[in-house]
């Protein structure tokens, strides 16, 4: 989503003019923040009387839409990211692809901009706002995608006797290497393609998949 960059001062962005309400307030509230941040506010420095005042709004006004900082925040990040796929919520293997494919590009929205870099960055070092990013963000988006994988099960797109955390794992742990832990990896757009059918073709060789033979190790 655009972002509005305000003027720069020596003592960072010019305050907002009058009082916006509702809808307006809190997009003005949620770009005063990036603005700050743009600006190299940190997030440990970073109070709800300097968002006020740059938003052009009261206190009360943030404290009525956020109980603290870290509510705001979380808002925020989410804010300057890519949306949340839309999903059928009825589909097995497609809603789970439509869900990876929207990892591999944030992934790639991260590795270009230094901002969004830094943010994820500095909010790991406070831990209520880490935990709270957790609870509100990634926890959802990971019940959201097991419910894939069951639904993939249900249709018989997936085999039925393998624990469903263990195969959302399988599914996303490659695109989480790559996108948190390995960022010089590739990121090309059949990434999730090749991943998938690697994985519903099994990585057993295919003669010893056709013959029968044993897999070693567990499973």
């Amino acid at each position: 989503p655009a972002r509005h960059c305000g003027p720069a001062s020596a003592h960072g962005p010019e305050p907002r003019r009058g009082r916006p309400r509702s809808a307006a307030a809190e997009r003005a509230i949620l770009d005063a923040v990036v603005e700050l941040l743009e600006a190299g506010e940190p997030l440990a420095r970073l109070s709800i009387e300097r968002i006020a005042r740059t938003a052009g709004v009261g206190k009360a006004t943030i404290y009525r839409r956020w109980s603290d900082k870290e509510a705001l925040f979380v808002d925020v990040l989410r804010a300057v990211e890519p949306s949340d796929p839309v999903v059928s919520g009825t589909a097995g293997l497609d809603d789970l692809r439509l869900m990876l494919e929207w990892v591999r590009t944030r992934g790639l929205a991260h590795r270009s901009s230094v901002f969004l870099h830094n943010v994820v960055a500095q909010m790991k070092s406070h831990p209520r706002l880490w935990a709270e990013y957790q609870r509100t963000v990634i926890a959802p988006r990971r019940a959201a995608m097991l419910e894939a994988v069951r639904r993939a099960v249900d249709a018989g797109e997936l085999r039925d006797d393998l624990d469903t955390e263990l195969m959302n794992d399988l599914f996303l742990g490659p695109v989480l290497m790559r996108t948190l832990h390995h960022p010089e990896a590739p990121l090309p757009d059949d990434l999730v393609d090749r991943l998938m059918h690697a994985l519903l073709q099994g990585l057993a060789p295919k003669a010893q998949v056709a013959g029968g033979g044993p897999v070693t190790g567990p499973v």
